[in-house]
């Protein structure tokens, strides 16, 4: 009798899995990067602020790490004035429908 690897899977069956997964729904905003705010010491690191179109005007500004990947796996940040795009994704069960509020009674 041969031996079987019990752990091994199949590719079908990884496949399968892919298929059932829902995607994620998502919104992606342009923006662009309005500025650059520098580390404090090591323990803050520097920060890109970036202003969003579309998002109400208390809320157009953001502010992450400014430590990013380029293709190669090596460390790259972003410059001043830099047009980037934002992602907001959430799985499928974290929604419900749109509500209608244009609904005429």
């Amino acid at each position: 009798m041969p031996f079987e690897d019990k752990d091994k899977k199949d590719d079908k069956d990884e496949d399968s899995l892919l298929e059932n997964v829902p995607e994620k729904v998502n919104v992606t905003l342009p923006g662009t990067v309005e500025k650059i705010i520098p580390a404090i010491g090591k323990q803050v690191p520097e920060k890109a602020q970036i202003q969003l179109e579309g998002a109400d005007e208390l809320y157009r500004e953001i502010r992450i790490d400014n430590t990013l990947e380029d293709a190669d796996g090596n460390p790259v940040s972003l410059k001043k004035g830099a047009d980037v795009d934002v992602t907001i994704e959430a799985d499928p069960v974290d929604t419900k429908p749109k509500e209608d509020t244009n609904s005429k009674e």
